[in-house]
């Protein structure tokens, strides 16, 4: 049965392709997305950016005069509801390619079926280390967390000069892999790691833990975590009156997180491949165009979701709008323009090359580039 979201999400879809005068059959990828639960945040970031890369797209003649639209189905990024979402998109021939999971758990635990019928899967948010060795029709733009998370001790340690921490982290297989090397790369610049707690994602009161870790007298907390979580644990940490540091995974780059966290927020260090204050030309049009569409400024997630449209676009002038097509698209596709890396080539891993990223505090609520002690 279609629910009335999906009708809805139909009949927009329908609309926006008749302003862009291209009445050709569309072409679809799907999208495996939290679009409820305590993710969602991500999910609607996502379908913002999607639409804004897709009227741009469709406006200049989409592909060889075919608009470009997608199918999304919610998988609240939970691995099971992930896995159900692969087994439809895959028996879906309109589905030639496949953009998501948010979570890296999510997406690897639909990899074998993307893998196994040949469907491309762009996890262009997926930063495990391990995700593209799921099989050679797995691709992903986003930064791996063999560079990410020692980039953030680097910046805790080297940069700031913060020595002793208290390291918070999901109990995921992300969330372990994640702290296992901004551990090692901490430690490796000197750092002292007082404490160690591991929670589940539907944690929601971490004051005895952070007693705990408190009592090691860390100068800063680190968090392995998402803008939810981060955020409640943030606001503890204040609220037991603790000054120490804060310093976060790029994965809670969203509003979100500083509406959650509150004054609490304020302060925060991370980490991230894109911000909306980089003068670049292409960055600034692309602010432009979300604000003036949306009235908010975008975020990296927003900036990585339409990064990804605009990649697939160039893939499809490439290769073939089928399932082989695509595959054999994103083997040969070079030097693709990019908000986030300027350029985007891939590697023999399938993931982008020679990625880079920006420190960042959050300064009068906004994320702002970190300039050094004068933050």
């Amino acid at each position: 049965m279609t629910t009335p979201f999906i009708r809805t999400l139909f009949l927009a879809a329908a609309i926006a392709l008749l302003a862009t005068g291209l009445f050709a059959d569309p072409i679809y990828f799907g999208v495996s997305a939290p679009l409820t639960g305590n993710r969602a945040q991500y999910g609607a970031q996502w379908k913002k950016a999607f639409d804004l890369a897709l009227e741009q797209i469709n406006s200049a003649g989409g592909i060889s005069g075919r608009p470009l639209a997608y199918v999304i189905e919610d998988s609240q990024s939970d691995p099971k509801q992930s896995v159900a979402v692969a087994q439809k998109f895959v028996a879906d021939p309109r589905v030639i390619v496949e953009l998501g999971d948010f979570s890296s758990d999510a997406s690897m635990a639909a990899t074998p079926i993307y893998q196994r019928a040949g469907l491309v899967q762009y996890g262009f948010n997926n930063s495990h280390p391990d995700f593209t060795k799921g099989g050679d029709h797995v691709w992903t733009t986003s930064l791996s967390q063999k560079d990410d998370a020692p980039f953030l001790a680097s910046f805790a340690v080297r940069d700031a000069g913060y020595k002793r921490l208290a390291v918070f982290s999901l109990n995921t297989d992300w969330g372990k892999v994640t702290t296992d090397y901004f551990v090692s790369r901490a430690k490796e610049l000197g750092a002292t790691i007082t404490d160690g707690e591991a929670y589940l994602p539907n944690d929601t009161d971490f004051r005895s833990a952070i007693t705990k870790a408190a009592a090691g007298n860390p100068d800063a907390f680190i968090l392995e975590s998402y803008y939810t979580d981060a955020a409640l644990i943030v606001r503890q940490i204040r609220e037991q009156g603790i000054k120490a540091a804060i310093f976060a995974n790029g994965a809670i780059y969203s509003p979100k997180f500083i509406e959650l966290g509150g004054t609490a927020a304020e302060g925060v260090f991370t980490a991230s491949s894109f911000l909306p204050d980089n003068p670049r030309p292409e960055v600034q049009a692309f602010v432009k165009a979300y604000v003036a569409k949306y009235h908010e400024n975008p975020d990296s997630f927003c900036a990585g979701a339409y990064d990804a449209v605009k990649v697939l676009a160039a893939v499809l002038r490439v290769g073939a709008p089928t399932r082989d097509g695509v595959q054999d698209g994103f083997t040969k596709v070079k030097d693709i323009p990019s908000l986030i890396y300027k350029t985007i080539n891939f590697g023999s891993d399938r993931r982008v090359a020679n990625p880079a990223e920006t420190r960042i505090v959050i300064k009068d609520g906004r994320f702002t580039a970190w300039i050094g002690a004068a933050n």
